[in-house]
């Protein structure tokens, strides 16, 4: 048995893959080398690749699918001499209803992920292409699946079931929660003395809040997809099912337009009608549309903060993390000025700083900025599945 153990974290979306190598020796998980092909399938794609700090690839690069995005990047990491994996882990992000815990892929699992694309038809496509060519180039690797539906298979009834009858919910429609690898990294980061009601804000381009009560998720609000919940980037969030209706039938759009608006053309792109880049539109103070949406963004977030707090009955902590959550000290203001009621107040000075405490001494909630990880979490999993010590 080697001394140590060659770990490829593949990250797919449904239009960009990042990848991470690590190496697991003695207890200790040591990040290589990470890279990331993106705006996969358009003319205007980007590939990275770095070791620390220090660029190794950078520029323009267009691809025509994940596969040949995969092909790219892992010959590259070959040309450099970096070693090869012994095992892979795979960020799936859904499973559908048979597949919610992280596990490794076999026959089967590889047939019921097939069954599950209509549940994520933007992202699973590209993450079984990406999937098959790692098992074609690396025949002897472990390979894992990690869910992003896993952490929110604890969810109770009430909150996982949408409101119809049992014959949809045995379909496999309920709520399934996301960005469930960054949760989970955030309670592991807490240890083993999270506080009994946790609030994680996860806020990237996509966003989603989760109420953990003793370190299990009980409430989320993602649901049946990604496009659900708070206000994001480029997706809507939560609408009223007769906006879709109304599309449908009076402004004659097809399911496909509906798909694009919904996930690509709403969110703070589609309210600013410029951009979904956070910095660009709180950078662009004289822009009202930037304005409005940013604060309807804010809202939003503190609207959905008060509700898992009520889920919880409480909160004893606050978490932001992901782009915005880590980095907006902006927008974690404004949402907390609306969270006084329980009993928030921002330390401002440590909150500009982005510090890792940012509440203040008279707060009767504390909140942090915690960094999440996916891809070293995908790793903690791969080397809990493959059992290496």
């Amino acid at each position: 048995m080697p001394d140590s153990k060659i770990i490829l974290a593949l990250n797919s979306g449904s239009s960009s893959l990042k990848l991470s190598l690590y190496e697991f020796r003695n207890g200790t998980t040591s990040k290589l080398v990470s890279g990331a092909a993106e705006e996969i399938g358009s003319s205007a794609g980007r590939i990275s690749l770095k070791r620390g700090k220090e660029a190794l690839l950078q520029g323009n690069l267009v691809f025509r699918d994940a596969r040949q995005a995969a092909e790219y990047l892992l010959e590259e990491l070959k040309q450099r001499l970096f070693p090869e994996p012994h095992i892979i882990g795979h960020r799936i992000v859904h499973g559908g209803p048979q597949l919610r815990e992280h596990q490794q892929i076999t026959a089967r699992v590889l047939g019921l992920l097939r069954e599950a694309v209509p549940f994520a038809p933007l992202h699973l496509p590209a993450a079984l292409e990406v999937l098959d060519y790692a098992a074609e180039r690396f025949p002897r690797a472990f390979q894992v699946a990690c869910f992003d539906t896993a952490f929110h298979r604890t969810l109770p009834e009430p909150a996982a079931r949408l409101p119809f009858s049992d014959v949809l919910w045995k379909r496999g429609l309920r709520r399934y929660g996301f960005h469930g690898l960054s949760f989970e990294f955030i309670v592991e980061t807490l240890g083993p003395k999270v506080p009994k009601k946790v609030v994680i804000a996860h806020l990237g381009n996509g966003c989603s809040l989760c109420a953990v009560q003793d370190g299990r998720s009980i409430d989320t609000t993602m649901g049946l997809t990604p496009t659900g919940g708070v206000m994001m980037g480029t997706r809507c969030g939560d609408l009223d099912p007769g906006v879709l209706l109304r599309l449908l039938q009076h402004e004659k759009y097809s399911a496909e337009e509906l798909d694009q608006l919904m996930n690509h053309e709403a969110g703070l792109r589609g309210v600013s009608g410029t951009s979904s880049d956070m910095r660009q539109l709180l950078a662009d103070s004289n822009n009202p549309n930037a304005a409005l949406a940013v604060e309807m963004f804010c809202y939003s977030i503190a609207k959905f903060i008060g509700a898992m707090a009520a889920a919880l009955n409480g909160i004893d902590l606050l978490v932001f993390t992901a782009g915005i959550g880590e980095h907006a000290a902006m927008v974690r203001s404004r949402v907390c000025s609306r969270l006084q009621y329980l009993g928030i107040v921002l330390d401002q000075s440590a909150n500009e700083r982005d510090a890792e405490q940012i509440s203040a001494a008279n707060s009767g909630c504390a909140v942090r900025v915690i960094p999440t990880d996916e891809d070293l979490q995908i790793a903690r999993h791969c080397v809990r599945l493959a059992d290496i010590k």
